[in-house]
């Protein structure tokens, strides 16, 4: 029998990614494993999957499973540009600040970046950046990247992602989702994923599993076929595409087909949602001497700020991220599998750590 190497009791707030795979996606790979299947994507389940995604998204789309965010972005969005083609993001998205300048060293696109302070763009915001088409000194704005929920956990509505899809549109340019947590913005905005992204005239979107209970499973959907070129080509070159992809895919089919997606989405934002209220509390009651917010709480995440040397100390039982050490501001994220146990728990210890501060 394989050894256990961990302490399965502990829970950690730092990322969505910390926790483990849910049983169902782990049933469902166990259950594509038997006997032989085609290699690279020509298998039952890949098949299936295109079916999965075109009833949530409609008729016409195409899935392109991969394995992790980086490479469902990069491949994407190489997609939709020529060599000579910029995307305009938020400072603060994935694509930007946490993918190592994968976008720019392997994908050869260059980034232009807009401060947001609540993640999220606006028309104002991508307009200080949407110009200069035809200079050759430039490099051509021709994609917006938003990215749903943000990663300061904000959520597009889906009028304010048709008004940016317009605004690009109307340009000339096409517009990109990094959709890693896709599902948790569903929950939050309690709209079928249609909704905010094909209908309101996204092009090309990451789709994403990971984060929401899969083992490492992504996919890039081409929402509109003219906005994006050569994904089959991109995806090997890109270091993407799966030889037994029957099990990526039987990931996302698990997830997707049926609820799973979106209850475990509504479980997660309802255990951030227990530790935002019951820290509100304590603040209205004057018990959580230093404690602030710095964000909406509209998804799995809370952002807040912490007296000096709190967050070290807390760190010591429950592992989180300073988000901005220089204003100490920190991230607490909530999973599929954080129980309210685990919310109770960790709310005693931050009420521990400031009565200590």
């Amino acid at each position: 029998m394989t050894e256990q190497l961990h302490d399965t009791t502990v829970r950690g707030f730092a990322s969505d990614n910390y926790s483990g795979v849910h049983p169902e996606v782990l049933a469902a790979i166990a259950a594509a494993n038997d006997g032989h299947q085609v290699a690279y994507g020509e298998d039952v389940y890949t098949e299936r999957l295109q079916q999965v995604f075109a009833r949530h998204f409609g008729e016409g789309v195409e899935a392109f499973p991969v394995f992790n965010g980086t490479g469902a972005n990069v491949t994407g969005l190489q997609s939709m540009l020529p060599r000579w083609g910029a995307v305009i993001s938020a400072s603060t998205a994935h694509i930007n600040s946490d993918e190592g300048g994968a976008p720019e060293r392997v994908g050869g696109m260059k980034l232009l970046t807009v401060p947001a302070p609540d993640g999220k763009l606006t028309i104002d915001l991508i307009d200080r950046e949407a110009w200069g088409w035809g200079d050759e000194h430039r490099a051509q704005p021709l994609v917006v990247s938003i990215t749903q929920t943000t990663e300061l956990g904000t959520a597009y509505t889906a009028d304010e992602v048709r008004a940016i899809a317009d605004h690009v549109h109307e340009r000339g340019m096409t517009l990109h989702m990094d959709g890693a947590r896709l599902s948790n913005a569903a929950a939050s905005l309690d709209l079928p994923l249609r909704a905010f992204t094909r209908d309101a005239g996204v092009d090309v979107l990451s789709v994403g599993g990971t984060k929401n209970g899969a083992l490492g499973a992504e996919a890039i959907v081409v929402l509109n076929p003219e906005a994006s070129v050569g994904l089959k080509y991109l995806r090997k070159l890109n270091m993407q595409l799966a030889s037994k992809m029957r099990f990526t895919s039987a990931q996302l089919i698990a997830l997707y087909e049926g609820d799973l997606w979106i209850d475990s989405a509504r479980h997660a934002n309802a255990m951030a949602r227990r530790l935002r209220d019951a820290l509100d509390a304590g603040i209205a009651a004057g018990e959580l001497p230093g404690l602030g917010f710095s964000q909406q709480t509209q998804s799995n995440g809370v952002f807040a700020t912490l007296p000096a040397g709190v967050a070290d100390r807390l760190r010591e039982r429950f592992r989180f991220y300073d988000w901005d050490a220089a204003r100490g501001e920190v991230r607490w994220m909530c999973s599929f599998d954080t129980s309210e146990a685990d919310i109770d728990a960790f709310v005693a210890g931050i009420r521990e750590e400031l009565a200590a501060a």
